[in-house]
C-alpha cells in the first residue's frame, strides 16, 4: 500500500533536541553501546599489560637510574590514547553508510540497464581528451590538483554519479504523453533525449570540478612555475572543451527552454565561485555571523538568479545557498528537464527540481563530515557544514578563521578541527543531511511505485 500525499517521514529515530536547542546523538549502530565499551576495555586492558611489561624489563635493564612512577604513566598515557566514544560511532557509521550507498547504487544501475559510469565513456575517449592523458605525466611530481580530478573521473568517487540520478528520476516519473518507439531507450526505459541530458549533466558537472582545480600559485612554488602553469592551461582547456561538448549535445536536441534552463544552471556554478569572501589565493572563506535566525532560500524554478544579499552572514542559509550554485542547482534542474522532455507539467517539473536538489544537498552534507573523523588531517574547507553550523552556535571561532583572511594557510586548521569534533556540530551535520534526505523522500512518495522509485528510496535512505 502506498503512503498518502501527506504522509511525511519523522526525523525522530536518530535525532533529537537537547534543552541546549542543539541536536543530541543517538547511536543508529547495530552492536549496543556496552558491547563497544566491553571490546575497547579488553583491548586497553591488553594493551596495559604489554607496555606494563615492557617498561618492567627497562626497569630491570636500567635498575636504579629509572624512577618513573609506572602506575601514573600508564594511567595518563591510557587517557591521552583513549578514543571519544562518539567520534569512534560516527567513524562506523560513515563506513556503514558508504557499503550500503554502493550496493544501492549497483542495483540501481541495472534498473537503467548499463553502469553509469559508461555515461561519459564516449565522451572521454575522444582524441582530443587521449591528448590531455598524454599530457597528464608532466604534472606527475610537482602535485598538481588536476591529477587528482583525473583520478577520481577514470577511477571513481564515493559518490554515485549525478546521470544516474537523472535517468532514475525520468524513469520514476514515466512518460507523460506517447513517444514513439524512436524516440525511446527500450534498454533504459526512458527517452534517448533524457539519456543524452544525463550524459551533459554528468560532463557539466565533471568540467565544473575541472576548473575548481586550476592552482593558484605561491610564492614558494615559483620553482615549478611553468609546470604548475602547464597544469592549469591543461584544466582550463579540458574543462572549457567539456562545456562546448554538452551544450552542442544540448543544443542538438531541439529544446530551447531546456537550454536556457541548463545556462542557469551554468551560470549558478559559475556565481558559487565568486559567492562571500575568498582570501588572497581565492580559498572561499565564511562571512562573519551577524544573524542565526533561520532564512528559508526561495526557489524560483526558473532562470532567474538567487538573491544573496540577504544571505550572508547567516551561516546555515549561506552554506545551503553556496551549494544550491555550487553543484545542487544543476542536478536539480537536469531532473526538472528530463521531466519536460517527457511533456510533465511545470507542477510536477518543479517536484522533480526539488528531489534533485534535495539529494545534491544531503550528500554534500555527507562528504563534508568526512574530514572530521577520528585520525583525520590537513586542511579542510572553511565553508563546509560543520564549520558553518559551528559558527552557528559559537561565532567566537570566527576569530581563529579571520587570521587567514589573507592566506587560509596561517589558519590553525587542526584546532579548528578539535573544537568542532568537541562540538555538536558533526551531529547538526548528520541533521542537516537528514533534513534534506525526508524532504526528497516525501517528494518520492507522491509517485507510484516502480522499480526506479525503489532504487531511488534506498540511495536517499543511506542518508538518513
Amino acid at each position: 500500500m502506498l503512503p498518502s500525499q501527506s504522509t511525511k517521514y519523522k526525523a525522530t529515530s536518530m535525532f533529537r533536541y537537547d534543552v541546549t536547542g542543539h541536536f543530541a546523538y543517538l547511536p543508529v549502530l547495530n552492536i549496543p553501546c556496552h558491547v563497544h565499551q566491553n571490546i575497547h576495555n579488553y583491548f586497553q586492558g591488553l594493551c596495559i599489560n604489554l607496555i606494563r611489561h615492557l617498561l618492567s624489563r627497562i626497569k630491570y635493564i636500567y635498575h636504579g637510574l629509572l624512577t618513573i612512577n609506572f602506575d601514573m604513566f600508564l594511567l595518563r598515557l591510557c587517557r591521552s590514547l583513549r578514543p571519544s566514544t562518539q567520534c569512534y560511532r560516527y567513524a562506523t557509521a560513515l563506513a556503514q553508510e558508504k557499503n550500503e550507498l554502493n550496493q544501492a547504487v549497483t542495483e540501481a544501475e541495472k534498473i537503467v540497464g548499463y553502469p553509469t559510469s559508461f555515461l561519459n565513456l564516449r565522451w572521454i575517449l575522444t582524441d582530443e581528451l587521449a591528448n590531455v592523458a598524454l599530457h597528464l605525466r608532466k604534472l606527475i611530481g610537482i602535485n598538481h590538483p588536476f591529477l587528482e580530478t583525473a583520478r577520481k573521473l577514470f577511477f571513481g568517487n564515493n559518490m554515485p554519479a549525478w546521470g544516474l540520478i537523472v535517468l532514475l528520476v525520468s524513469k520514476a516519473y514515466g512518460l507523460n504523453v506517447e513517444f514513439s518507439e524512436h524516440d525511446r531507450d527500450i534498454t533504459a526505459g526512458v527517452l534517448h533525449s533524457q539519456r543524452a541530458l544525463a550524459e551533459v549533466t554528468e560532463m557539466i558537472r565533471t568540467s565544473a570540478m575541472i576548473h575548481k582545480n586550476i592552482a593558484n600559485i605561491a610564492v614558494d612554488e615559483k620553482n615549478n612555475l611553468l609546470e604548475l602553469s602547464f597544469g592549469n592551461k591543461i584544466a582550463l582547456l579540458s574543462g572549457d572543451h567539456l562545456l562546448s561538448k554538452s551544450f552542442h549535445e544540448l543544443a542538438c536536441l531541439r529544446a530551447p527552454h531546456l537550454n536556457e534552463l541548463m545556462s542557469s544552471a551554468l551560470r549558478d556554478l559559475a556565481e558559487a565561485e565568486f559567492l562571500g569572501l575568498h582570501d588572497s589565493y581565492d580559498v572561499p572563506l565564511p562571512s562573519k555571523p551577524i544573524d542565526t535566525e533561520t532564512i528559508e532560500i526561495v526557489d524560483d524554478f526558473g532562470t532567474k538568479p538567487y538573491h544573496t544579499s540577504d544571505i550572508l552572514g547567516n551561516p546555515v542559509a549561506e552554506w545551503t545557498l553556496r551549494n544550491i550554485l555550487g553543484g545542487a542547482s544543476l542536478l536539480g534542474k537536469s531532473c526538472q528537464g528530463s521531466l519536460m522532455l517527457a511533456k510533465h507539467s511545470e507542477e510536477v517539473q518543479h517536484s522533480g527540481f526539488i528531489l534533485g536538489k534535495c539529494i545534491a544537498l544531503a550528500w554534500q552534507a555527507k562528504i563534508e563530515q568526512e574530514v572530521f573523523v577520528p585520525g583525520s588531517s590537513g586542511s579542510f574547507s572553511l565553508v563546509s557544514a560543520p564549520v558553518m553550523l559551528h559558527l552557528k552556535y559559537n561565532p567566537t571561532l570566527y576569530d581563529k578563521i579571520e587570521v587567514g583572511r589573507h592566506n587560509a594557510l596561517s589558519i590553525d586548521y587542526e584546532e579548528i578541527r578539535k573544537d568542532i569534533q568537541n562540538g555538536n556540530a558533526l551531529q547538526d551535520t548528520q541533521c542537516l543531511q537528514q533534513h534534506f534526505s525526508i524532504a526528497a523522500l516525501n517528494v518520492l512518495y507522491n509517485l507510484p511505485k516502480s522499480d526506479a522509485r525503489v532504487a531511488l528510496e534506498n540511495i536517499i535512505k543511506t542518508l538518513l
